[in-house]
Order: structure tokens, then sequence, then C-alpha cells
């Protein structure tokens, strides 16, 4: 994952805010409240909460402008509902994904051409410049004047209406259930409630098989590297993150989820040394090899099982918050009890 430090703040907020920050308000006239979940049919106006303000939605939105924050989420999210078409700048990008196609399907997303700042992401005048309904951000801080963006009185007063997934609330770990929450409160939003239960059902299901199959095996334990976000691979470890729930489904748990209470971790040497490994995943962002961390890590550490046994993989979008939670289930329950399946 090379120069991605700038990222750091937005995924440090995805294991330490409490990612269900958006949900419907209480129903109060004259907004109705929508149906019941998986009807397909949302009521104008909507009054949504998200970050403990609400925000009033005449319509479904249709100029959507998705800010950087080091996430993919929300424009994943978006594209698994079909609803690329509804925006207009995306300043998302792995160059990667763990689902055919979805890759693909970002890049040919509208960036209007705009000159990201130094985090990477939209500045205030380029935002307001875009004249969008709904800004999307991967957490609050994403709406900070202090970081030269547009705050979201500013775009509430220019006719936009903003969104944080995380970043305002209670600190937490986040579990798959915060992106089950994404999807439900972007099909509330955009009409779309149908297709969002479906997704969350599918999913459901997928990750239910896949815990089925290991659930009488011996947990193994994986260690998890985001190899291009610190000097050297040991300092950019899995701490407490929402692939600690999904390594639980899969029938494995975070070889280093001690090691630390944030997002990542640290380690020495002499830790990595004398722990458990039983496999190694590595997170691909932009990354022209990733496999040479898994090369080197192993010529390293050759004690570990996973060295002795070669057993690794790579994921991509699959491991952080989004749609695509199950693909990470299966594929790391594959890895590490591959006589289930």
């Amino acid at each position: 994952m090379p120069s991605r430090w700038f990222v750091l703040p937005a995924l440090a907020a995805l294991a330490l805010a409490t990612t269900a920050c958006g949900s419907a308000a209480p129903a109060a006239p004259p907004p109705t409240a929508v149906k019941s979940a998986g009807e397909g049919k949302t009521s104008y106006p909507l009054t949504f909460t998200n970050c403990g303000k609400n925000y009033t939605f005449t319509k479904a939105p249709s100029r959507v402008v998705l800010m950087n924050g080091g996430s993919v989420a929300e424009v994943s999210s978006l594209l698994e509902l079909g609803l690329g078409d509804r925006i207009v700048a995306n300043a998302q990008n792995y160059g990667t994904s763990d689902v055919d196609g979805r890759a693909a399907a970002i890049k040919a997303l509208p960036t209007a051409g705009i000159t990201l700042n130094n985090m990477q992401d939209i500045p205030r005048e380029a935002m307001l410049g875009l004249r969008p309904d709904f800004v999307v951000s991967t957490y609050d801080g994403g709406f900070s004047a202090d970081s030269g963006f547009a705050t979201r009185d500013e775009l509430l007063k220019a006719g936009a209406n903003s969104y944080a997934a995380t970043g305002c609330g209670t600190a937490s770990t986040p579990k798959i259930d915060d992106s089950y929450t994404l999807l439900r409160d972007f099909g509330k939003i955009f009409d779309v409630a149908d297709r969002a239960e479906k997704a969350i059902a599918d999913s459901t299901a997928k990750i239910a098989a896949t815990a089925g199959k290991v659930k009488d095996k011996p947990v193994k334990k994986v260690m998890i590297v985001f190899p291009g976000m610190g000097a050297e691979d040991l300092s950019s470890v899995a701490g407490n993150g929402i692939w600690n729930d999904v390594l639980v489904k899969a029938g494995a748990v975070n070889a280093f989820a001690d090691a630390t209470k944030e997002t990542f971790a640290t380690i020495s040497k002499e830790q990595a040394a004398a722990a458990q490994v039983d496999a190694l995943v590595v997170v691909n962002y932009q990354n022209p090899d990733p496999q040479a961390t898994v090369k080197k890590l192993f010529q390293q550490f050759p004690q570990w099982q996973a060295a002795k046994d070669n057993r690794s993989l790579v994921l991509s979008d699959s491991i952080y918050l989004g749609p695509v939670n199950q693909v990470a289930v299966e594929k790391i329950a594959a890895l590490v009890h591959p006589d289930a399946f």
C-alpha cells in the first residue's frame, strides 16, 4: 500500500468509532417514517439522523459525491445497490477488489477532474463547486473545516445532505453488522431497501454456511499485514478492526489482537518470532507485488506454521467495512481449514 499514511486517521476511525451512526429518526410529523425493511419503498420527505443531526430528504439523492477517507466501503455499497448512476464525483479507489469487476466499475465512475488536497481528498471549494445534493464521507472528520473540507452546515446551506459512516459515536470496534448498517442506511435514503435487504440476506447466508463448515475445527491464528503503511511490515499489523469479526466467522482469530487497543499494531521482531502464526493474510492496496511481503516474512520467520505450510492469502476490500465481508470470510476459512471445503 504505497503512500498510504494519509489514510490512517480515517482507518483509525473505522475501529475507534461506532460505525452505526446513521439511523432513521423517530417518526415525527410532517416527515413520514420509512416503511418496514425490505419493502423497498421510502416515503419522502424522510428525516434521517446521522452523527446526532437530522437531515431531511425530499427525494432520493441524484448528485452524490464520495470523499476518499482511505475507504471503498461507501462507493462499493452504492454499486452493490445499483446506484452508480447517482455518483457525480468519486474519490474512493483501492485499484483492486476481491469482487470480479468491482475495481473496474469504481475506476469507471466520474471523478470530476478534481485536484485532491494533501490528504488525498476533496477540498472545500471543489466540493461546493460540484453542486452535490448528498456528500458521503468515511468518517465525520471528512467535514472538518480545520482540514480544509466543506462542513456539514456549509453543505446544507448549499442544498446537500451529508453522511459519515464512522467517527460520530462511542468508541467501539466495528463488526460485519456495521457493514450491513451502511447498506440499510443507503437503502432507506435512496428508496432501495429491498435491494439492501437482499444483499444483506445473501451475505448473511454465505457467512453462516461458511461458519457452519468450520465450527468444530480448531481455531487458527492469523496474522494480517498492510505492507506500505509503515516503514517495515511489522509496523503495519492488524490490531482491532472489523477483520477480527471476519476471522471469528472463518474459524480463526487475530494472532496480534492483544498487541494493541488501536486499529494497527507495531510489533517487534521478537514478538513476531514468538507468536503462533498459522496463516498470513496480506492486504493489498495498489501494490504491484503483495506476494513479496509473503516471501519476505516467511523467510524471516520460518518457524511459523504458516511458513512451513506456505499458507497465505492476498485480500483487499473484503477485509474492511463494506458490502463484501462474506468474501473474506469464505477465503480465510478455506485457507485455514481447507479440509472443510
